[in-house]
């Protein structure tokens, strides 16, 4: 971990949408202390799903060696993404949150409730490589507003890839006018306890197999998703491993005690939980399924889906 913030040249990706919509009130905020700490920045502003990508490219054809991305979960990992697949070692990620979960943030500290302190990071932070997961088997993006989209290979995330009653829960959360954040994905996900309905697969990896109905899997990265669960407690950034969570198909009550369990991590004491700690896992179905990767939901093309950690393939600007 390395000081080394002068001399670098700061682009700045805004996702206006993040957050519900909500996030375009804090723009101005953001522009002025980004003036304030790392003044001659450029920024620009995302127009629809998944430019923030686009836009990642031209930064780093450009030569910007610090990438900030301005949202929640998804633009972060949509902006390392790229960063990790330009193979460019001098690229440096900056978080600011302004997302509705903002889990990977919570690695770092980095949240809404403090933006002068998250930018002063930019400024003033450290240099700090960490793993990344890749999906490596083909799918494709489901973005409505877009229509369809070509299938992609080798996706990066941060956080993790979830399938089952983690899709379920995103799919109904896209619907909802009034909630946000965190009470929004409790709110989804307290619906689906008592109506998904599980979902056969075969999990291997490292250790024993997986094999039979579960509620819902997760690979992950990082420890926390879903607004703040604490799904992984052992996961580490920099262990070169992912942690994956197998959460069998049970009765309505013990989904419930469950639910209850994941803030603090104590899901993994029961039975109906399996954890597996691997470099690599490969997730079979019997047909295609649909998965979410850092939030944003992709459909296989195949009944096979392989996921495997990139060790220390990311630099990330983190307080001091």
């Amino acid at each position: 971990m390395t000081s080394d913030t002068d001399g670098r040249r700061v682009f700045v990706v805004f996702n206006p949408a993040s957050d519900r919509g909500r996030a375009v009130r804090r723009i101005d905020r953001f522009l002025s202390l980004l003036e304030k700490y790392t003044p001659g920045f450029v920024h620009a502003g995302t127009s629809h799903p998944g430019e923030e990508s686009l836009l990642t490219d031209q930064a780093i054809t450009e030569g910007f060696d610090l990438i900030v991305a301005v949202g929640g979960d998804g633009t972060w990992s949509n902006v390392a993404d790229r960063i990790v697949a330009s193979g460019k070692e001098n690229v440096v990620l900056g978080i600011l949150a302004s997302g509705t979960g903002n889990d990977f943030g919570r690695n770092f500290g980095v949240s809404m409730r403090d933006p002068d302190h998250a930018v002063q990071t930019l400024a003033k932070g450290v240099v700090r490589r960490i793993d990344v997961g890749r999906v490596i088997t083909s799918a494709t993006p489901l973005r409505a507003e877009q229509g369809p989209a070509e299938p992609s290979k080798g996706r990066h995330f941060l956080n993790l890839v979830g399938f089952g009653f983690d899709v379920a829960v995103i799919e109904d959360t896209a619907g909802a006018r009034f909630l946000r954040g965190e009470l929004l994905y409790q709110m989804t996900a307290l619906k689906n306890l008592f109506s998904y309905s599980g979902v056969p697969l075969v999990l291997e990896g490292d250790g024993h197999t997986v094999d039979g109905d579960q509620l819902m899997l997760t690979i992950s990265n990082a420890p926390f998703f879903g607004g703040g669960y604490l799904i992984a407690p052992g996961a580490e950034l920099d262990n070169g491993l992912l942690d994956a969570c197998a959460i069998g198909n049970t009765s309505a009550f013990r989904r419930w005690r469950l639910f209850n369990a994941a803030p603090k991590g104590r899901h993994v004491l029961s039975p109906h939980v399996q954890m597996r700690q691997s470099a690599r896992f490969s997730v079979r179905f019997s047909a295609p399924p649909k998965y979410e990767v850092d939030g944003e939901l992709w459909q296989a093309e195949g009944t096979e889906v392989i996921v495997e950690a990139v060790p220390r393939a990311l630099q990330v600007m983190v307080p001091a």
